[in-house]
Formats: C-alpha cells, structure tokens, sequence
C-alpha cells in the first residue's frame, strides 16, 4: 500500500510545493510508493471554509501531512490543527514552517502598524477602519509550526531542496529515520581562507566579490574575508541538495541564511553576531542586524520595537 500524503500551505509562497515539482523524475519515482490524496496547489482538492465555524475544515485522512507556511492568521492555526488530526506525521515544510521564514519579520511590528502600513498610503485619506468582513482573524504573532502543534519532521529551506524532500519521504516509506547534516554551510564551501585577515569592517554589496571558483578552488576567497556580510558559519547546510556546495555560494553570492540556524534552537542573528566581534571585525559597521533573523525571526526572537522610546 502507499503511503498517502497531505498538504496545505498557510501563509507560504507556493516555493515548496514548486520544490516538489522540482524533483523532475524523483517525482515519477515518489508516486510509485506514495498517493497524493489532498495538495491545493498542485491539485484541485479543497476544504470548507473555517470563518463561521472551525470545526468545519474536513480534509482526508493521511500517513503524512506537509505543511509549508507559518501560522499568522487564526484561519492559519485551524487549518494547521486540522491537518494535524488527519495525519499520522506532520511534516514542517520550508523554513517559514520551521523557523517563521521571510513572513516573521512582520513580528518587529504590531497588527495596527501592519495593517496601516497596507491600507494608509501616501496621497490617500487615512482609512478610518481596516477590512474585518470575511477576513480571518490575525494573531499577535506570526510562528513556526511548531510554536502551535507538535510536528515530526523539520525540512528547512527557502525552498527546501527536491532532494531532501524526497529522502524524508522515502525514509517514512521505508520506516527509517531521516536527519540533516548538522553542520554549516562553511563546512562544505568551496572558499579557501586566503585573504589578507585585515578586515575590520562590512561594506554593502556594490560591488562584485572576488571570485575564480572555475579556475580553481583555491582562487575563491572567503566573502566574509572579503567584508561581505556572509551567514554561512550561522546557517544549516543543505541547500545544495545532494552536492557539496550551497546554492547561493555557487551562484556567487553571500549566504543569506535561509535554511536556519545549524542547531534548530539557534539564534542566527547573536551568533552571527558574536561571530563577528570575535574575529575582530566592528558590528557598528552593519547598517542593521533585523535581516540576520530574515528567515527565523519566529519562536519569539522577533519582537515589536516601541516606537514611543524611539521618538524621544
């Protein structure tokens, strides 16, 4: 029998579900040991609708459950506990379902400041109301998955590679355990540390990073030695999938982060930080350190800012 999968997407992109497609013919291979029995994205299967009354939401039992997205809205948290009743194994899909994901950043701000950032724009009158009429509910936090219901397996990534999207689901196939490597990814990059060691401080990126990978490895030259701001030594490894090499770093750009940090506790934007100042390198240097949570700004290590402190 195969094994039957579910999935709904909450406040998430659609990435993951693309990710999935992206498996090319592993996609073929997964349909031979696993049933989609329920994915809106890729399928027209729907629920009922939560507004009136939550326990409405019907969805078709399932061996597994994906989940991609965080939890912002009340409509979020219901279908989310839903799926969660449908399924025997909840997995966190992307890393706003894992860590809070780009979505999170909103919780440096509170809903009023949200929704006036929305609806009062420049050259329009201020709106004396915001939509509320068949709008579900937002809660005062935007949060992983994990935050509200008990999740089984995490798969990060902004999208998480087809690769291990596969894996994870061929181990509860073949009931093993799945697991990511715990390490960073500095551990796998392809930059040898031959820069001069004379950084002190970033600098934006105006202007393009040495880079000679293709003449040979130990042509690249560390972004960080560079003074470009890296989060490589913060952030999980993995997005290159079944290569060696992060994605972004092979595309010659700095490491943003999105596979969250190594440890699933871990605050990427204080160690990057301490990181930083032990290498001897001025953290004033950085215009701001907000987007070093950019993509695990949820499990509170966000927070509205009081404007008030700062106005005075």
């Amino acid at each position: 029998m195969p094994i039957k999968i579910a999935s709904e997407s909450l406040h998430a992109c659609s990435g993951c579900e693309i990710s999935i497609l992206d498996m090319g013919e592993k996609l073929l291979e997964l349909l031979e040991f696993a049933a989609i029995v329920h994915l809106p994205l890729l399928m027209d299967s729907k629920h009922d609708s939560p507004k009136k009354n939550p326990r409405t939401i019907k969805l078709p039992k399932a061996d597994v459950g994906l989940i991609s997205g965080g939890i912002k809205t009340r409509e979020h948290l219901e279908v989310a506990r839903a799926l969660r009743k449908s399924c025997d194994l909840i997995v966190a899909l992307g890393t706003c379902a894992t860590h809070g994901g780009i979505p999170a950043l909103a919780n440096s701000y509170g809903n009023d400041d949200l929704l006036g950032r929305c609806f009062n724009t420049k050259g329009t009158d201020k709106a004396d109301s915001f939509p509320s009429d068949g709008v579900p509910g937002m809660m005062d936090t935007c949060s992983a998955l994990d935050e509200h219901i008990s999740v089984d397996i995490f798969l990060p990534g902004c999208p998480p590679h087809p690769d291990h999207i596969f894996k994870a689901l061929e181990s509860i196939e073949k009931k093993e355990l799945f697991s990511l490597p715990d390490k960073s990814v500095c551990d796998n990059c392809p930059a040898t540390r031959n820069g001069n060691g004379q950084v002190k401080a970033l600098k934006r990126s105006l202007e393009l990073p040495n880079w000679r990978v293709y003449e040979g490895k130990e042509d690249f030259i560390c972004f960080l030695e560079q003074g470009f701001l890296c989060m490589g030594p913060v952030t999980k490894d993995g997005c290159g999938g079944n290569t060696d090499s992060a994605r972004c770093i092979m595309a010659q750009v700095p490491c943003r982060g999105c596979y969250g940090p190594v440890k699933k506790e871990g605050n990427q934007r204080l160690a990057m930080l301490n990181a930083l100042a032990s290498n001897g390198i001025d953290i004033s240097s950085l215009p701001e350190t907000v987007s070093m949570l950019r993509f695990s700004g949820g499990h509170g290590l966000l927070r509205p800012i009081d404007r008030r402190k700062e106005s005075k």
